[in-house]
């Protein structure tokens, strides 16, 4: 047992090789494996010979060797692609595997396959836990924002390797909490994944609004000042660089193909919404957006049939468009923490917004100085809607946001999140509604039947509308 590593990786990919580092990094002794196929042949002595000054790491390119070498009970962190590929390796690892041994899939697994695995798994006595990780290569490396989801016993046994690995907050906490049981850490990794596009999608948005009237780096100046204030954040800073990167005379981002590309967490988000019944209109649009910019050939072609018409090429104001940014940011972000509060409702996770959003404040890319007021504002209620500052706020930018609207439809300008934030804001703020009408009209078809304003709630009518 002394000569055994205290800590595993299964998979050297990207994200598998820069956890790996960061965890021997920390002073844990680790075993490393990668499978040994075509095309992979060199993974495992590649990794090791590039990183010969860790003593602490031992490479495996055979499964049963890797498992020996590890203590008991053993602690693995699974970094491959999620999906069948993760239960045909759980299939192998099984027969190797002791009684209070700990598997940890660090990929975007979705929540209900995890709590599937766990299921499976417990029968076992082996643990699971599904750990949300988000940071890209550099936070996985440098310290990324990680979202486990298992046993509480079980979290405590990873713990010091996985908090040391983190991100740190402010005050100097790691950015890794035991979020809750079975599925849900997952859960909040597949919400963060859905904010993020929505907040990618607000930020595209600015730019196509922007760069109408100005060029790459003076837009890139423009967020470069927002984000030394309240707009701060991480998809701000980099948005900034991105803006500013040339290759040769060209602006590398004029160079790439309008073709977004998606890995489903965006769109599981949404699944997720509407089979619990909660709105989630920024993140739907965003998804849909990206859906929208992969018909390129389709875009193209319908270009050249529009009609064209002069349209008003004016200069919108900054400010104007930075409240309306807050605006839209705000809509997204209570969004989605109330999907998270609506699942760990029905699925009895009893998961804690607060401490969500404090590990979200550092090592993810959602990272930014509004997630720190939501660690305030979660300490007391779970949806910024109580908060009558941040209604406030939502009420004198409101105004904003209907001009960035207008200004985007005499410029045929796409902004499908500016309006889903507008749409979703005037609808939970008004009382009576068209849904009456909605109603009435599935009674007419359906007899699905009604209440009335003039009756209690529990009370139902049906009218024979013919």
């Amino acid at each position: 047992m002394k000569n055994r590593s205290f800590f595993g990786v299964i998979g050297l990919g990207v994200m598998g090789k820069s956890l790996a580092l960061n965890i021997a990094g920390k002073g844990h002794t680790l075993s490393v494996y990668n499978r040994s196929v075509k095309g992979e042949e060199a993974v495992v002595s590649d990794f090791l010979e590039e990183n010969n000054d860790m003593q602490n790491i031992k490479g495996f390119v055979s499964m049963s060797k890797f498992i020996d070498s590890i203590q008991t009970p053993r602690k693995i962190l699974i970094m491959i692609k999620a999906g069948t590929a993760l239960d045909d390796l759980i299939k192998v690892l099984l027969p190797l595997l002791s009684a209070n041994d700990i598997v940890i899939d660090g990929g975007n697994s979705h929540y209900l396959d995890t709590k599937k695995r766990s299921d499976f798994l417990k029968a076992y006595n082996i643990n699971f836990i599904g750990a949300g990780i988000s940071g890209g290569q550099e936070g996985a490396k440098k310290g990324p924002s990680i979202m486990p989801g298992g046993s509480r016993s079980s979290y405590e046994n990873v713990a010091v390797v996985l908090e040391s690995i983190a991100a740190k907050d402010k005050n100097g906490k790691p950015c890794c909490s035991y979020i809750g049981p079975d599925g849900s850490g997952h859960f909040v990794k597949m919400v963060h994944n859905g904010i993020e596009y929505a907040e990618m999608q607000l930020i595209a948005e600015m730019y196509q609004i922007l760069s109408v009237f100005m060029s790459n780096e003076d837009i890139a100046k423009v967020f470069e000042f927002w984000n030394k204030g309240e707009s701060s954040s991480y998809l701000l800073e980099i948005t900034t660089n991105i803006l500013r990167k040339k290759e040769k005379d060209s602006y590398l981002v004029d160079l790439i193909l309008d073709k977004a590309g998606s890995k489903g967490t965006g769109s599981w988000s949404s699944k997720a919404a509407l089979d619990i019944g909660v709105p989630n209109t920024m993140m739907n649009a965003a998804v849909f957006a990206r859906y929208i910019s992969s018909y390129k050939s389709l875009r193209k072609l319908l270009s050249k049939q529009v009609k064209r018409r002069q349209y008003r090429r004016v200069e919108i104001s900054l400010a104007v468009l930075e409240k309306a940014y807050y605006f839209a940011r705000i809509i997204n972000h209570n969004q989605g923490f109330q999907l998270i509060e609506q699942a760990s409702l029905k699925y009895q996770w009893e998961l804690n917004l607060s401490e969500i959003a404090r590990v979200w404040t550092n090592g993810c890319i959602i990272k930014s100085s509004l997630m720190n007021e939501l660690v305030r504002n979660f300490n007391t209620t779970t949806s910024l809607f109580d908060n009558r500052s941040i209604i406030k706020d939502l009420n004198v930018n409101e105004d904003a946001v209907s001009e960035v609207i207008k200004y985007v439809v005499s410029n045929r300008i796409a902004a499908p999140n500016f309006c889903a934030a507008y749409n979703y804001w005037i609808g939970i703020t008004t009382n009576q509604s068209s849904a009456n009408l909605i109603q009435a009209q599935r009674d007419y078809f359906g007899a699905h039947t009604y209440n009335r304003i003039d009756a209690p709630l529990d009370v139902f009518f049906h009218t024979n509308w013919k």
